[in-house]
């Protein structure tokens, strides 16, 4: 059994969506001054490695408290769609294969972590959303800041899958070893398990991947 990290540290001045809130972290209290160290936490909901809930684009759909815990973890399937130029569109093609109903995409682009190039990321087309959503997929995840392009005049896959009452994780990283590790047969178990904010659109995550068989 191995543990891979997915997720990006929270630091201050990380990137956020444009417009979210700037992050800012530092020392509410010291050992030191106070006999105790407690930091002092600024940032949004959908700050870093993160889940969005369907509230966060309709006020009649889910909060993040209302999700059965199953949404958060469980078996995977990883997509490979790397190599795709930015902004390039992910389409139904890429999920003609086996799925269930944890699918993980990896476009590569955490290797863009903390540069402008970020934001330039492949996205999922609306159609490829509703062909998850077909097939029982209530569990996206993507290595990239949205799975809508960024910026963005509309949301079409999380309209798609918000509607459907799914999940969605975004800026997971190290998607790589996991797309090497399912290659080689070895099972993808991943815990994505949120902040528990009660009536949130989404918070914060430690996301985790558990792979198992010989490596």
């Amino acid at each position: 059994m191995e543990l891979v990290d997915l997720s990006v540290p929270i630091v201050s001045g990380m990137p956020v969506y444009p417009g979210d809130p700037e992050v800012t972290i530092g020392p509410a209290l010291t050992a030191a001054r106070d006999g105790v160290n407690v930091l002092a936490l600024h940032l949004g909901s959908q700050s870093g490695t993160h889940v969005d809930a369907p509230y966060h684009l309709d006020d009649a759909l889910p909060r993040l408290d209302e999700l059965p815990l199953e949404r958060f973890a469980g078996p995977a399937v990883v997509v490979d769609a790397r190599g795709l130029a930015p902004k390039a569109p992910i389409g139904p093609a890429f999920f003609a294969g086996g799925l269930g109903p944890i699918v993980l995409v990896a476009t590569g682009w955490s290797a863009h972590w903390g540069t402008r190039a970020y934001l330039d990321h492949p996205y999922l087309t609306e159609e490829a959303a509703r062909l998850l959503v077909e097939r029982g997929v209530r569990t996206v995840g993507i290595d990239a800041l949205s799975v809508d392009p960024t910026p963005a005049e509309d949301f079409p896959a999380h309209r798609v899958l918000c509607g459907a009452h799914a999940v969605i994780a975004e800026n997971l990283t190290g998607l790589d070893r996991l797309v090497a590790a399912q290659a080689a047969g070895r099972g993808v178990e991943v815990s994505m398990l949120p902040i528990r904010l009660a009536g949130a659109d989404g918070a914060p995550v430690r996301a985790v991947a558990r792979l198992s068989g010989a490596p």
